[in-house]
């Protein structure tokens, strides 16, 4: 599994739930974060780049837990897993499924990062869920770094994140995909700003569940009885790194080896 840095320890989190035998190494591409402002072509070299890496580390599934990286190089992904006959699950598509499926109004709200609105990829795995649902985008340049460095919030946090709210609540969007997986760690904040009836749709339980079926439909599944391992690499500060993301993962992180 990567990310361009701690966010996707949201989707590690609920597979290590969901998961529990299995082991998982986790690369955190810290070097390069924030991926949300990058060009689709230096995305998709980074994404290749941590693919290959992951697969010569041995992976038997791999999981693109970064929206920005889905939206550009989820494709430069699967070929380059593919031949290793190794399959890639991304972000993007399992959340549009349930955001389709448990709308009321049929007015979905993305909210996420420049390069993930601007690749469009929700809208198009939106439009092939065939509703005719009416997406509202709203592109946040600056909210995943403001999560990564922010601790602890202030109210400027709380300012900066009601500004982004503002055309969801004026399209009375009733869903909203959390489009970037350091969005969990304000969905509090956001159900808030909100009001309860949105419901909030985020990628970790709709990953965990997309892994396991593709891991027991081709036998891979593990055998092991007890819990498995879990790993961390990461390109950048190890110590900003484990202090970050013990505050994603919810559970003490251990040694990262930094590559």
């Amino acid at each position: 599994m990567f990310d361009s840095g701690v966010g996707g320890l949201t989707v590690l989190h609920e597979c290590l739930v969901s998961l529990p035998h299995e082991d998982f190494l986790y690369l955190g591409d810290s070097a390069h974060f924030p991926y949300g402002t990058k060009s689709a072509e230096e995305l998709r070299g980074l994404v290749v780049a941590n693919t290959e890496f992951l697969l010569d580390r041995g992976a038997k599934l791999l999981i693109v837990a970064c929206n920005s990286a889905t939206s550009a190089g989820a494709d430069a992904a699967r070929e380059t897993a593919a031949e290793h006959g190794v399959e890639v699950v991304t972000v993007i598509g399992p959340e549009a499924e349930i955001a389709a499926a448990i709308s009321g109004t049929g007015k979905v709200g993305v909210l996420a990062t420049p390069a993930t609105v601007d690749g469009g990829a929700y809208r198009r795995a939106l439009e092939e869920q065939g509703r005719g649902l009416e997406v509202i985008e709203v592109s946040a340049p600056d909210l995943a770094p403001i999560i990564q460095n922010g601790f602890p919030f202030d109210q400027s946090v709380v300012d900066t994140v009601r500004f982004y709210c503002e055309p969801l609540r004026a399209a009375e969007v009733d869903t909203l995909i959390l489009g970037c997986t350091h969005y969990p760690l304000i969905a509090p904040m956001l159900q808030r700003i909100l009001g309860r009836d949105v419901r909030l749709v985020t990628a970790g339980h709709a990953i965990a569940a997309k892994a396991q079926r593709i891991l027991e439909a081709r036998g891979l599944e593990s055998t092991a009885e007890g819990e498995g391992d879990y790993g961390f690499l990461c390109t950048g500060d190890v110590a900003s790194f484990r202090e970050l993301g013990t505050r994603f993962l919810q559970m003490p992180l251990g040694d990262v080896e930094r590559v």
